[in-house]
């Protein structure tokens, strides 16, 4: 199997939201449950597993800011809201993904673990802190 960073992507999505039901699991320990997976851990997933899990408070305060009116963080189901931690992690953190290719990823991820309104708010959301990033650049 081919690992590329869309499957490590996918892989770390697993992980993040397997750790959601289970905080004590190890990295290691939900990888080795995952399905076709080599033996050893890409350098890749380690970084946004690890990362996502560091900056969580943050992200969490970004996806609520994102939010309509009226929504709180904690109505979200648990797959959008990883999903859109892992792509604001990435925007923010990984100098070599471009915005767009973290907002495609995270769309290609709710087409696979979400529904179509659910990729319609992630596509949203993530576009709207695109344009506050592109804001906060120009000033």
């Amino acid at each position: 199997m081919v690992v590329n960073r869309h499957v490590i992507r996918e892989e770390a999505f697993q992980i993040l939201f397997a750790k959601q039901s289970n905080p004590d699991a190890t990295l290691a320990d939900i990888y080795d449950s995952l399905p076709n997976h080599p033996n050893k851990i890409p350098a890749y997933l380690q970084t946004l597993v690890k990362g996502v899990s560091e900056h969580q408070e943050e992200l969490d305060s970004q996806v609520s800011q994102l939010l309509a009116s009226g929504w709180e963080i904690n109505r979200l189901a648990q797959t959008d809201l990883v999903i859109l931690r892992l792509a604001l992690y990435e925007i923010q953190f990984i100098n070599e993904v471009p915005t767009v290719v973290a907002i495609n990823e995270a769309l290609e991820l709710a087409k696979s673990y979400s529904n179509d309104k659910s990729r319609k708010f992630i596509n949203g959301a993530l576009g709207k802190f695109e344009r506050q990033l592109e804001a906060k650049e120009n000033k």
